[in-house]
């Protein structure tokens, strides 16, 4: 059993719910089965753990390379069901590792903004888009509000959208950067 695991069942997101008073709109487009990438906006490093309130499915993360630095802030990472993601660059081990994720059934979130810091964010990543177009997994928009002062008690608010249906091709630039700025509208409009 992992850290995910294991905080599922001591009560973990119910505490949550109830400590930042969390509604979850749309749960139920989540899909129940099979691939799924959560594209949600990125307002504070609180967000996985907020973010998995929002379904009982275990969700796998890509995070910021940085945090693998140290062994053990490693070992705790990947206990979450998070990898490594050099950012920026394409990283072709960590595009493998949630392909292997998403042909297993597996539910992948993704924040497509990068960082959480607002003065760094220099538009949406198209990692999320080109996995999909890849993958044939469907993504679906999920905003995050009332994050960013976390972790102090807080009131937050998860928005489920409508899932983007994603046929399985050839995950151009183009195609990429088009399925990307449908989901940052959507995310958006969430």
């Amino acid at each position: 059993m992992n850290a995910y695991q294991l905080l599922h069942r001591v009560g973990f997101r119910e505490l949550l719910r109830r400590v930042y008073r969390i509604e979850v709109v749309g749960a139920e487009r989540i899909p129940a089965s099979g691939p799924v990438i959560l594209a949600a906006n990125h307002e504070s490093i609180w967000d996985p753990f907020i973010l998995g309130v929002a379904t009982p499915r275990e969700i796998h993360y890509m995070a910021k390379a940085e945090l693998f630095a140290s062994r053990p802030l490693a070992a705790v990472m990947r206990s979450l069901n998070a990898f490594p993601v050099e950012r920026g660059g394409g990283d072709q081990a960590a595009m493998s590792e949630a392909g292997r994720l998403l042909a297993g059934g597996a539910v992948l979130g993704i924040f497509p903004q990068g960082t959480s810091k607002p003065e760094r964010q220099i538009g949406w990543h198209r990692g999320a888009a080109r996995l999909a177009l890849a993958s044939g997994a469907p993504l679906v928009p999920v905003r995050l509000n009332g994050t960013r002062g976390l972790p102090l008690p807080s009131r937050v608010r998860i928005v489920v959208g409508e899932p983007i249906a994603v046929e399985p091709g050839r995950p151009t630039i183009a195609a990429a950067k088009s399925l990307t700025e449908q989901i940052e509208q959507a995310v958006t409009a969430a």
